[in-house]
């Protein structure tokens, strides 16, 4: 403020002797006077042209006149552009820099392109002397730029450059993108869905033509046969119908083609189309799902237990009320609001003067006073749940004490019929999509107890252990969460490495392209080698992060520097029990450290195991996998292990589950999604379909042969080396990029050839993800 004041102070000092202050702009200046010039200039043209002018002389009105009948109504715009400039540059609002006449030059041609626009009409106005009905609005330059194809021509050239002016990274981004545009244009199929929807409409609007017999025809009005080019009555009927006859009969022909006579079996081997993505791949639609079934509220069943509740726990000498009621696919839960406990006694009453107050008969009366007035304690309404349960007849209850975020005690009890949780309907819910909006891997993992759609993301488990008895809906629930992947990612975005020692859960996503390597892991000698071969992929993926300078997954997509996507990896061992036993040392070590590490590399782990002992699942597991589901055990110890805490023992089967989130104190109740055998078959169908056989992903099968340590030297040559060494003596440098030009293969086959160059010493080592140099060409043999 004081160097403010004291500048003001020195401007008034100069100006009232007449010296210039410091630092003010001298008139030579031209630099910083040219813009005011420019801006007073331009006013002063307006202001002439528009008032002052037409008074003073004819050349002047004339002159406007001939402007007018050059531009049209665009000698507004002229107008417009020349008061704005003027005023930005008296306002001394702008410099005279590239980027001012970028943009002024893309604004002047965009004016005159639309002048040409508004050549195509002539409207009965006036400007001045001048009519537009004989001049074009767009006046004689527009009329110019509309008249001839060249003028159109030019017209669409100065459009496209006054655009690219304009917003020139705007343009940029989208030419940078076109060929995706163009891609996913193509994969509309938009030409067969308009002529499909045109002759469903066709078939639709003409009438169904009726047979008729030959003497049905009415008469033939006289000379129908003798004009000139007329067909005969013979002719129509033995010839080419009629063009509404012909596409009745076509419309009948394809409504017969479209209509067999078994629909199951031909809806089953019909193609699912899907919604677009990107590089040629498409989505599973949500119609193959089973669509999401109501759930049947029994308002009156509910009310009638609220009031036994109640009864029962006032028959106890518990002072409660039923404040809440939510109806869940199968539970219901009902919020109890503890009541006070009063302690009273009784006393003679007494008047104003303490002497007893007797009534008519004689006898003293009496009053009861309160002594204490306390909360009921939860653990009275706990220590009842026994009691609760004999009343209504259940199997069992569960109380949660307190509920989470509400001040009641949660009595859950079982419904009499339950209700099936679709995958689809927890995909279709907001809360799924609130997920799916920000992350690829959110899980459709089913509903609370109120019928509110729970989703979680994969991402920020990061990774999830399963555990439950069997036939507890464990294998279901694993299903679940692959075909939810599976509905929202392709090949490119996510891979899966399966691992089923039973053999028989998993087999039948065998020939979807999602998998990392070319089968699924059945043998449990082979866990260690196939865990292996992940870590391999984890320290591999690290030191490419390492050189592009990013910290995560994420980060490296997004690199401009990454030469491909790295795609997630998604680790599934449905029965963890098998492998403690054949490899127990190994398979923990290799566990806990992808569980600590692979998360930032976009690698996660889902374990399952039906038999949740410490010797299964051990402390330096769970330590490392803070998100858990239960399904129902058998025993409360099974709870404590999976949990850390009772209440899985008396969950009711089929799906009903324990979720442990990462953020939770307390585990929340779910009736897991249910997809079933036919959703899973079609969604493999998809995926298999012959469509994808020119972008289907190859696999990394290198890596379980690197993990079992077998030595390069004993490994087949790759038959396409010797055109790599090829192209190494022919370029200076050399990419896995331009061996996928060249030779026509896939980026992991082309890494591989540049590993075996480096080993070869035909490359140098890799230079922050750029292309290799290449150290010496490839010396000939000698002759013998």
């Amino acid at each position: 403020m004081a160097r403010a004041k004291a500048k003001r102070s020195t401007y008034r000092r100069s100006t009232a002797t007449g010296r210039r202050a410091p630092g003010y702009p001298k008139l030579a200046d031209k630099r910083k006077l040219s813009p005011w010039l420019i801006g007073a200039a331009s006013i002063f043209i307006v202001v002439f042209i528009a008032f002052v002018g037409p008074t003073i002389g004819e050349a002047i009105l004339n002159f406007r006149d001939a402007l007018v009948r050059l531009l049209g109504l665009a000698v507004f715009l002229l107008v417009i552009g020349l008061s704005v400039n003027g005023l930005m540059a008296v306002g001394r609002r702008f410099t005279l820099s590239l980027t001012f006449w970028r943009r002024w030059s893309g604004a002047f041609l965009l004016s005159v392109s639309i002048c040409g626009i508004m050549a195509l009409f002539r409207p009965d106005w006036s400007v001045g002397d001048t009519s537009l009905s004989e001049a074009t609005a767009g006046g004689d330059l527009g009329h110019f730029l509309m008249g001839s194809p060249g003028g159109i021509l030019l017209w669409l050239g100065l459009t496209l450059i006054g655009i690219g002016l304009l917003w020139p990274r705007q343009v940029a981004w989208l030419i940078q993108h076109l060929p995706d545009l163009w891609r996913a244009l193509v994969q509309m199929r938009l030409p067969e869905e308009v002529s499909t929807g045109l002759r469903t409409v066709g078939s639709v609007v003409l009438p169904k033509a009726e047979p008729q017999d030959s003497e049905a025809f009415p008469p033939l009005p006289e000379g129908w046969d003798e004009e000139p080019g007329s067909a005969t009555p013979e002719t129509a009927v033995q010839g080419e119908l009629p063009i509404e006859e012909a596409t009745v009969q076509e419309a009948e022909a394809r409504e017969e083609d479209v209509s067999p006579k078994e629909p199951t079996a031909v809806a089953t081997e019909a193609p699912v189309t899907g919604r677009p993505a990107a590089h040629g791949w498409e989505l599973p639609l949500l119609e193959i799902l089973q669509p999401p079934q109501e759930i049947d509220v029994k308002q009156v069943d509910n009310a009638a237990r609220a009031q036994l509740i109640e009864e029962t726990l006032a028959s106890f000498g518990v002072d409660a009320r039923v404040v809440q009621i939510n109806q869940g696919p199968t539970i219901t839960q009902f919020g109890i609001e503890p009541g006070w406990e009063v302690k009273t006694r009784t006393v003679i009453e007494r008047d104003n003067r303490g002497r007893p107050v007797y009534d008519k008969d004689g006898s003293p009366k009496y009053k009861t006073d309160v002594v204490s007035r306390t909360r009921v304690r939860v653990s009275q309404i706990t220590s009842l749940a026994n009691d609760i349960s004999l009343a209504l007849a259940a199997s069992s209850i569960r109380v949660e004490a307190p509920v989470p975020g509400k001040p009641v005690v949660g009595i859950e009890v079982p419904n009499s019929t339950s209700s099936l949780v679709t995958l689809r309907s927890v995909i279709e819910s907001t809360a799924f999509q609130r997920i799916a909006a920000r992350s690829k891997l959110a899980l459709a993992l089913g509903k609370g107890v109120s019928g509110e759609a729970l989703a979680a993301d994969l991402g920020r488990m990061p990774h999830l252990l399963i555990a439950g008895a069997t036939g507890s809906g464990k294998s279901v629930c694993i299903n679940s969460i692959i075909a939810c992947l599976l509905m929202h990612n392709t090949p490119e975005d996510m891979r899966f490495v399966l691992v089923d020692p039973k053999r028989v859960e998993l087999a039948t996503f065998a020939p979807i392209p999602h998998l990392a390597f070319s089968r699924i892991v059945v043998d449990a000698e082979d866990v260690v080698g196939t865990l292996k071969a992940v870590l391999h992929e984890m320290e591999s993926r690290y030191r490419r992060f390492a050189a592009v300078s990013v910290r995560n997954i994420e980060g490296y997509n997004r690199s401009p520097r990454a030469v491909h996507k790295m795609p997630y990896w998604v680790v599934i061992i449905d029965e963890l029990a098998d492998l403690m036993i054949a490899a127990p040392y190994h398979v923990e070590r290799q566990i806990c450290r992808l569980a600590q590490l692979a998360r930032a590399t976009g690698i996660h782990l889902i374990i399952a195991t039906q038999r949740p002992s410490v010797d299964v699942v051990t402390g330096l597991i769970k330590a490392n996998f803070p998100t858990r589901i239960a399904f129902a055990v058998s025993s409360q110890v099974d709870s404590r292990t999976i949990l850390d805490g009772a209440g899985a023992e008396k969950l009711l089967g089929r799906g009903d589950m324990l979720y442990m989130p990462t953020d939770a104190s307390k585990p929340k109740r779910l009736q897991g999604s249910f997809v079933s055998d036919q959703e899973i078959e079609q969604i493999v169908r998809f995926w298999t379909d012959d469509r994808f056989r020119h972008v289907r992903p190859e696999v990394a099968d290198h890596l379980l042969q690197e993990a079992k340590g077998i030595p390069d030297a004993e490994e087949e040559e790759d038959p396409l080396l010797e055109q790599a060494r090829e192209l190494a003596e022919e370029h200076s440098r050399l990419s896995t990029s331009l061996l996928q030009r060249r030779l026509h293969i896939g980026y992991p086959r082309a890494a591989r050839l540049i590993d075996q160059l480096e080993a070869e010493g035909v490359v140098d080592s890799a230079e922050g993800g750029q292309s290799r140099r290449v150290l010496k060409p490839r010396e000939e043999e000698p002759l013998l």
